[in-house]
């Protein structure tokens, strides 16, 4: 099972995300693209949380954002994270896709978005 994450950044800021370096992140909506093998529920519970020992990009980003939202696919994270670089900015190239073919599963979906209704794809 696949996921698609909605965090929100209340303010921009500079932020270290593992070897990849510093970069900055503006306010607002990010949407994450991720899968978490056989329990993938329990893999969503962890970027809700803000301490945790950082394993992976997204570990760097959760501490300073909200989780609003996540929404369930069936679809391959490849096939989602190409759909989202149609229609979103990437903020970070490489971002939790270091062993994959797409250039990130982060996406700036900007900072006016309805999270009750948006829907990411």
């Amino acid at each position: 099972m696949r996921y698609i994450v909605l965090l929100y950044l209340e303010n921009s800021r500079w932020i270290k995300i593992g070897k990849l370096g510093r970069f900055y992140f503006k306010e607002g909506y990010y949407l994450y693209v991720g899968s978490g093998g056989k329990n993938p529920e329990k893999r969503v519970e962890r970027h809700k949380k803000k301490k945790k020992k950082k394993r992976w990009h997204i570990d760097c980003l959760t501490e300073f954002t909200e989780f609003v939202k996540v929404w369930w696919f069936k679809e391959g994270e490849e096939e989602i994270a190409r759909k989202l670089a149609e229609r979103f900015e990437i903020p970070v190239k490489g971002f939790g896709s270091s062993d994959k073919k797409s250039p990130s599963h982060l996406f700036y979906a900007g900072v006016k978005i309805n999270s009750e209704s948006f829907k990411p794809l």
